[in-house]
């Protein structure tokens, strides 16, 4: 199939398509006028990639996925190495959970000084 077919089917554009090849996750083969072609493995990968970038992993993160489903399993995360990927995410995501409750105390703490003074102010 076509890299548009494939956009269609995984959900995606063309140039996500492109994009995801030169980061190496697709790897399409070349028909003799040097069209790419694509299988449906690779429309697989291209809706992993999708759905795991909205999960806020980098391209860089999805590669474990990537050869989990290359490596013929139905999913892309029963490998040890997208296991580890999925903690490797939720730490980051905790550490940013932290980083904000600690800004939002912060802020708080700064709104309640100010509405203190005002009140002080305004006897």
């Amino acid at each position: 199939m076509h890299i548009s077919d494939v956009a269609e089917r995984a959900g995606v554009t063309v140039r996500a398509v492109r994009y995801y090849e030169s980061q190496g996750l697709v790897r399409p083969g070349r028909e003799a006028n040097g069209y790419r072609t694509y299988t449906d493995q690779d429309v697989a990968v291209v809706r992993e990639v999708k759905a795991l970038l909205s999960l806020g992993l980098t391209a860089e993160q999805t590669y474990p996925f990537v050869e989990c489903l290359r490596a013929g399993n139905d999913r892309a995360d029963v490998c040890p190495a997208s296991l580890t990927a999925y903690r490797s995410r939720i730490a980051e995501v905790d550490a940013r959970i932290a980083e904000l409750t600690g800004l939002r105390q912060r802020l708080t703490a700064l709104l309640t000084d100010a509405e203190q003074y005002g009140r002080r102010e305004q006897r």
